[in-house]
């Protein structure tokens, strides 16, 4: 899949360079809309216009629903409100709902207005919800059935379902079974329904075990069931266990991505979703920030260092070798930052098990500790010759690995416990700790016993 991609970004540029309009429309049309959301996000702004220009109406929707919001609203600023409208007619209740508040108000307004009742009803049930929770992911075009209707009556409605709406909801591999009042009573799934007999009622064949959520429930939980009980749908329920809608596996994959890219973007203090193509100031003018706090904790650093200056004039082998002790301490407490924030990120780690996990993560410091210290020691001995600095160096090294993994177990549950992200300000936190520890030990210890 990524040669193929690949392919029709090399064939993209090549049209973008000769100006071939027909070439590039050639190529959206073999494209899925992801993947044309994904060539949109490539090029530079120029570039993006052109393309958008050429993307076909029927799916542009569906592109900027793919595409992250800064360039989506981007490119909706560049769109004719007739376009917009044409495209997003096509789109389901829920996706709709997903968009809505980056459209111009008068398109969402054609929009309603042009819905019949039934469909307003359902657009404005979803668009009741935060996007990040159950009730936001889900789409209201749920279909449902009478317990007490049999296989074949079943089958009926499935067909008279698709002349309807043109084709079945996507992802169906179920039905959802409700009563009279659409109380939820269980599920059939389709494979067990185009396999058994006819006259066979769906009571005798539903299940009355399904997994199913509130629509209040956060978007990340209801990711890490379906991961769990590999899911391909749930049903939705309130409070008095009717049903509201149903989730399908393609919105939570999207929740999945979107935890991923958070985690890892945070990691170097960015938004979700950066523009690679943003403004020069305002892309600027965002990572000032981290550029900033950043550049104090240095400080903080070299104040450290310069507490010794006096030392390290004397003892030039200080400042050789001091910056391997505080990147040292900097790997392992990232390791152990890396796992417990992905653990919190999950629920795995909570104040049931994190003690048991730092006295775990401070074992292996140690061991690791003590492995390490014994090899630098005898690498400062035959370096440098001096074997009060071999032993300095060591007894350094096991204070900063040991501070690095227990900071990188402690630090993402008080940030946690203190609203802050963890997988934002973590690294920093780390790393101040660590390279603070790691110059005061490696200087002071060496101000004790060798000058």
């Amino acid at each position: 899949m990524t040669d193929k991609f690949q392919q029709f970004a090399d064939r993209l540029d090549s049209a973008l360079l000769q100006g071939d309009n027909a070439a590039i429309q050639d190529i959206l049309a073999e494209c899925t809309s992801a993947e044309t959301a994904r060539l949109l996000e490539s090029q530079p702004p120029k570039e993006r216009l052109q393309i958008w220009a050429l993307v076909p109406t029927s799916s542009c929707a569906k592109v900027l629903l793919a595409l992250p919001k800064p360039l989506r609203r981007t490119l909706i600023q560049q769109t004719e409100e007739t376009r917009l409208i044409m495209g997003l007619s096509q789109m389901q209740m829920d996706e709709l709902a997903d968009i809505d508040a980056d459209l111009p108000m008068p398109v969402v307004s054609a929009m309603v207005q042009a819905m019949d009742a039934q469909r307003r009803q359902r657009y404005e049930r979803v668009r009741d919800y935060p996007d990040n929770s159950a009730g936001g992911l889900m789409d209201v075009d749920s279909s449902a059935l009478r317990a007490d209707v049999s296989v074949k009556a079943a089958l009926r409605y499935l067909r008279r379902l698709r002349q309807r709406e043109g084709e079945l909801p996507e992802h169906l591999d179920s039905l959802m079974v409700v009563d009279r009042d659409n109380t939820l009573l269980g599920i059939v799934p389709l494979s067990l329904l185009v396999s058994t007999e006819m006259d066979i009622s769906i009571r005798e064949l539903m299940s009355t075990q399904v997994t199913r959520f509130t629509p209040q429930m956060p978007a990340s939980s209801v990711a890490q069931v379906f991961k769990d009980q590999d899911l391909l749908s749930a049903p939705v329920v309130d409070d008095e266990q009717k049903l509201i809608g149903r989730i399908t596996v393609d919105d939570v994959i999207d929740v999945i991505q979107d935890e991923a890219d958070k985690a890892l973007y945070s990691q170097a203090g960015l938004n979700t979703h950066p523009d690679m193509f943003a403004p020069i100031v305002r892309s600027a003018t965002r990572r000032a920030l981290w550029l900033g706090i950043n550049l104090l904790t240095a400080f903080l650093a070299a104040w450290v260092i310069g507490l010794f200056e006096a030392a390290i004039e004397k003892v030039v082998a200080l400042a050789v070798l001091m910056p391997v002790v505080a990147s040292m301490g900097g790997v392992a407490g990232s390791q152990t930052l890396t796992l417990v924030t992905r653990g919190l990120a999950l629920n795995q780690v909570n104040r049931n098990n994190i003690i048991r996990l730092i006295g775990h993560e401070f074992s292996i410091g140690a061991l690791n500790a003590l492995l390490w210290a014994a090899l630098v020691a005898f690498i400062a001995l035959r370096w440098f010759g001096d074997w009060q600095l071999g032993l300095v160096f060591g007894l350094a090294m096991v204070i900063v690995l040991i501070t690095g993994v227990v900071a990188g177990a402690s630090i993402p549950m008080l940030l946690k416990k203190i609203g802050i992200d963890p997988a934002l300000a973590g690294g920093v936190v780390l790393t101040t700790v660590t390279d603070v520890v790691g110059f005061f030990a490696f200087l002071g210890l060496a101000t004790l016993f060798i000058l």
